[in-house]
């Protein structure tokens, strides 16, 4: 879309989201190539009307030169001819044209107990009434860290694509049952309720990750979304990478993560909501760069590791950059979100037939080892660490990495 036709947009958002009938438009903009069913349905799935209205806005910016004029036909088709003439004469909303947002400054990372010594290393202080089940480090005070003592602690959905079929010319991932199986058992030990699906196609994965949403979390503290599959790298505003259904067509992290945030999924508002990538982020290969021998550890890996890689894709429903100015005096739609990436954005992933992939592995250990006594962001960081070390035939490096918008820390309470 033109600039021009971007800015028209961007200036009027206000009014599109307040008096926009998105269910109007459907046919129409599938008629004229603007939007395609499955944009038109991920659309739908974003709720109220206001929702839509701004997930249509967002999107549209990111189609083509004809897609402003074939909208406003659109609106004058469907009645809406004030809006077509609002954005016709390129005039700015009745809203304030500058919008002012506040300077956001980020919280300075501090120990659980000093808030004035980024990184220092300080012993808890004794809280016998939130110590953790098993012993260990007393958990944080209230308000500091997340709860997460309800039994179960919510819901764990794996979605494991294993098996592609033959028209998508990806390969089948050797090793995946492995990473699902071992994930499957760590989140039943740490009290969640695991549920399984595999081989999914694209449309089957947004069906799962719909009927995850609608769910009712209210008695819930957590939810867990692990995917495991070939991945790429697509255009996004927040949270980068797809993952592909066995069909060959992808869904973007962007959109997964969107199931569950505060405006889809109200009873998890508040709480927070995990999502773990084992997918490549792109085809990369990164050999990585000589250090002195004491900075690494031995690594390992062999010569039948495989990569669940797939060529960078341009995203035709990724969303906009653009913010909208009507947004309520509320939390931030991705706050309490982290998504932990097996490989960072760009490059791909390592797995192993026999034994899993490099990231799953890991993760297991860690948890396993530390979650009686760690918070999930250190663990993650444990989890970057070793799997840095490792190297693919000799050669090939991976490095982790985690989008977090958690508000406070997370100890999983594991059973006794």
């Amino acid at each position: 879309m033109d600039e021009i036709h971007k800015n028209i947009l961007q200036r009027n958002r206000s009014n599109l989201v307040k008096d926009l009938d998105p269910s109007k438009l459907y046919d129409g903009l599938l008629e004229k190539g603007i939007f395609t069913q499955d944009m038109i349905d991920e659309i739908q799935s974003a709720g109220t009307r206001r929702n839509q209205a701004r997930q249509l806005v967002q999107d549209l910016e990111t189609r083509g030169s004809r897609a402003f004029p074939l909208f406003l036909q659109c609106l004058q088709e469907t009645g809406q001819e004030s809006l077509a003439e609002l954005l016709q004469n390129g005039a700015p909303a009745a809203t304030p044209t500058q919008v002012v947002r506040p300077v956001i400054q980020p919280l300075p990372i501090t120990s659980p107990v000093d808030g004035n010594k980024p990184g220092k290393d300080v012993e808890k202080p004794e809280i016998p009434s939130s110590s953790p089940p098993g012993g260990g480090k007393p958990r944080p005070g209230p308000g500091r860290g997340y709860k997460m003592d309800a039994s179960p602690c919510g819901y764990c959905l794996i979605i494991n694509n294993m098996e592609f079929e033959p028209h998508s010319m990806l390969k089948n991932r050797k090793g995946s049952n492995i990473d699902c199986e071992k994930l499957e058992r760590r989140f039943k030990t740490l009290n969640f309720v695991v549920e399984v699906r595999t081989n999914l196609r694209q449309k089957q994965i947004k069906h799962e990750l719909l009927t995850l949403s609608k769910k009712d979390h209210s008695q819930y503290d957590c939810c867990v979304v692990i995917m495991l599959s070939h991945g790429t790298e697509v255009n996004h505003n927040r949270f980068p990478g797809a993952v592909y259904g066995v069909d060959g067509q992808y869904v973007p992290v962007q959109h997964i993560t969107n199931y569950l945030n505060g405006q889809h999924c109200p009873s998890l508002q508040g709480k927070p909501k995990l999502f773990f990538i084992q997918a490549c982020g792109g085809d990369e290969r990164d050999m990585g760069f000589e250090v002195s021998p004491d900075e690494v550890e031995p690594s390992s890996g062999g010569m039948d590791d495989q990569t669940d890689a797939i060529p960078m894709s341009s995203s035709s429903d990724s969303l906009s950059m653009s913010d909208e100015p009507d947004a309520r005096p509320t939390l931030p739609t991705p706050s309490d979100i982290l998504v932990s990436y097996s490989t960072f954005p760009g490059y791909v992933s390592w797995r192993e037939t026999q034994s899993g992939s490099w990231y799953v592995q890991t993760l297991d250990c860690i948890l396993e080892e530390n979650a009686a006594t760690v918070d999930l962001v250190t663990m993650l960081m444990m989890v970057n660490n070793e799997v840095s070390q490792n190297s693919a035939k000799g050669l090939y490096k991976q490095m982790p990495g985690s989008f977090n918008f958690l508000r406070k820390l997370l100890y999983f309470r594991t059973q006794t």
